[in-house]
């Protein structure tokens, strides 16, 4: 039986790729192997940047398994536990993402819905094909997406992920780019390049710096603007008195390339 998540590493990127097929959908199964490689990597120095991505070639994912869920429905309380296990779960995932010391970057090659474009959302960097579409469609079901509005309502203007979110529609790398979901679009056969080319450049700058940076961004994103800047001020002093900052002005007033770039 096929790994549901491949697991794989190079250099320093870490690379989780669904392989949950035909839908690559984020089973219980699929979250909770998403949640245990995303605690492992967490204090990894050594892993920079982590890749989510799908094998499969149509499907990045299509959100939660519909499937396991119905079936829960002939349980005692109609699925309540197991409904609310599963989106807390899902929540959880989505989270340490956001959370996670390293930039996670989305490799988009095929369609995500639902869950699967929260995932999306919830990366810090995502890059696509142009064969990718996206949707958050539960409303077609008679089910608004509302775990995957808090994602979507987090990346792109309001108007747009209502629109998206109350008419289930699809839309395609183009659009998706416009409106801020995805931050480019590439050929179809280009994508990986594109993708490596990204993680080349990040993994290339201070790994402390990128920590610092990712996690002030995060924490202040929810602040008044004087609480703000005071959560970014007090990032900023911590990181200038750390050595790969000294180094690197010392470099840039020197005119030559820092010792400690990339750690």
């Amino acid at each position: 039986m096929p790994r549901l998540l491949e697991v794989s590493r190079q250099d320093r990127t870490l690379r989780l790729s669904l392989n949950n097929p035909p839908a690559n959908a984020l089973s219980i199964c699929v979250l909770e192997t998403i949640q245990t490689e995303l605690d492992a990597v967490r204090h990894d120095e050594a892993v920079r940047v982590v890749v989510i991505s799908a094998e499969g070639g149509g499907l990045f994912s299509a959100g939660h398994d519909l499937k396991e869920m119905t079936a829960h429905r002939a349980d005692p309380d109609g699925g309540r536990s197991f409904f609310e296990h599963t989106f807390a779960l899902c929540s959880q995932v989505m989270r340490s993402i956001v959370e996670l010391p390293q930039p996670v970057i989305a490799e988009v090659d095929g369609i995500a819905t639902a869950a699967g474009c929260q995932l999306v959302a919830s990366c810090d960097l995502a890059y696509a094909s142009d064969a990718a579409r996206f949707a958050v469609n539960g409303i077609n079901l008679g089910l608004f997406c509302s775990t995957p509005a808090v994602a979507l309502t987090r990346n792109v203007p309001i108007k747009r992920a209502m629109e998206m979110l109350l008419t289930g529609k699809i839309i395609d790398s183009g659009t998706a780019l416009d409106i801020g979901l995805i931050n480019g679009v590439a050929p179809k056969g280009a994508l990986r390049g594109v993708v490596n080319e990204a993680v080349s450049v990040i993994a290339g700058k201070s790994p402390m710096a990128i920590r610092l940076g990712k996690r002030a961004v995060r924490e202040q994103a929810s602040m008044s603007l004087a609480d703000a800047y005071d959560c970014a001020s007090r990032v900023i002093v911590e990181n200038m008195l750390a050595d790969d900052a000294a180094e690197g002005i010392r470099a840039f007033l020197d005119k030559r390339e820092s010792t400690r770039r990339g750690g």
